[in-house]
């Protein structure tokens, strides 16, 4: 099978793998490059458009579905494969992150979506895809793709160790496709929890958490305190994921309604709480928090920034400033956990998406078949269990 890496390879943002065999064209994720303008906004995929039968979507968080209408744009005509909960969040990812006059001539296609259970098999010419549980959002999903020879596993975002979101094993295979988003970064989940849990511990007037609305929003409702805030308008994309019973653990579930339920309804002119209030998004490029985080240093209400800060998203300048706090809320693999996920899948040839090529460097100590060379825009083929 041929790879194409049309985006996320030595960089984060815009994921975007093409996967080619003898009879068959799809294409895994179509994101964008937040903080990046023009073409480096957009995956790298031109004239190959034309050719591609179908695109499956892991999830819709916008460097995995951000350049959906520039790819209709672009001319894509084929079906659209998502589950459920990316098809109801799509599109308001889509409203944040899409060239408003391309949205406009290419709004969310519903008519062309094909919808899939994480689980389900699916089949494109002589592709067939499986697909699983990503631990990482409500509907988020991985892909491992066979031909009947060869098989690619795409890891999309994962997740390995949530405490909050399951995640189904990926299967083995002859390259994996790795969520590399923190290179080698040793810390665990639980211990970045009790280092936030401590910090709004030490700010007891209120502080701010900017956050996405979906994936990790849940992950910091899991660890507030007793008494906290959320925007308002988040309270119902929160419910509904919390919902999504097959998606989470049980344990999960009955602690998330509990934080919910008691969660104090913020609303945009209220004075800023003398509690933590998450507010959406992570990054302060979009949603409440694009307003919220101007406030919040205007007045002095201390900030805390849990996830990826893309070069000069609001976010960053202000933690680059010395006016907000950082400590990362993990939603992607830490080290143990991609060690874990590479050993299980059979310790095949590796290549690592959304991360920089320094971050990638520091992985590939310890994963040994890791390409640490491979960048976007660059072509593969896979030939008996080797990459060239």
């Amino acid at each position: 099978m041929q790879v194409d890496l049309h985006g996320g390879f030595g960089e984060k943002g815009r994921t975007s793998v093409a996967l080619r065999s003898a009879r068959s064209h799809i294409l895994l994720d179509v994101g964008i490059k937040v903080g990046a303008s023009g073409q480096e906004y957009y995956p790298v995929i031109g004239r190959e458009v034309g050719t591609i039968e179908a695109l499956f979507l892991s999830h819709a968080h916008e460097d995995h579905v951000g350049a959906l209408s520039w790819l209709l744009a672009e001319g894509y005509c084929g079906p659209i494969f998502m589950t459920e909960e990316t098809r109801e969040e799509a599109p308001a990812t889509l409203a944040h992150y899409a060239d408003p006059a391309q949205l406009e001539l290419f709004p969310f296609p519903s008519d062309r979506v094909e919808l899939f259970k994480p689980g389900d098999t699916l089949t494109v010419g002589d592709l067939t895809i499986r697909t699983g549980r990503s631990g990482h959002v409500v509907g988020g999903v991985w892909f491992a793709v066979g031909n009947g020879e060869e098989t690619i596993v795409y890891s999309a975002d994962i997740l390995p160790d949530s405490k909050v979101f399951v995640m189904d094993p990926l299967p083995s295979c002859d390259l994996l496709i790795l969520d590399a988003s923190y290179g080698a970064d040793p810390v665990s989940g639980a211990a970045r929890a009790d280092e936030i849990a401590a910090w709004v511990t030490e700010h007891p007037k209120g502080c701010l958490l900017p956050t996405p609305l979906f994936g990790r929003s849940l992950e910091l409702l899991a660890v507030m305190p007793r008494r906290f805030a959320i925007h308002a308008s988040m309270r119902q994309a929160l419910m509904i994921q919390i919902a999504a019973r097959e998606a989470l653990y049980p344990k999960a579930v009955e602690r998330l309604k509990q934080q919910l339920a008691v969660a104090i309804d913020w609303h945009d002119g209220d004075p800023l709480p003398d509690c933590p209030l998450l507010a959406d998004d992570g990054m302060g490029t979009a949603g409440p928090s694009a307003t919220l985080i101007p406030h919040a240093d205007a007045s002095g209400y201390p900030v805390l920034l849990t996830g990826h800060l893309p070069a000069s998203s609001p976010g960053d300048l202000l933690y680059r400033s010395g006016r907000a706090s950082w400590i990362r809320m993990p939603t992607h693999p830490t080290l143990s956990g991609n060690l874990d996920v590479w050993q299980k899948a059979g310790e095949p040839q590796t290549l690592g998406h959304s991360c920089s090529p320094f971050m990638l460097e520091e992985l590939g100590h310890h994963i040994t078949s890791l390409r640490t060379d491979v960048r976007t825009g660059q072509s593969l083929t896979l030939l008996e269990g080797a990459i060239s």
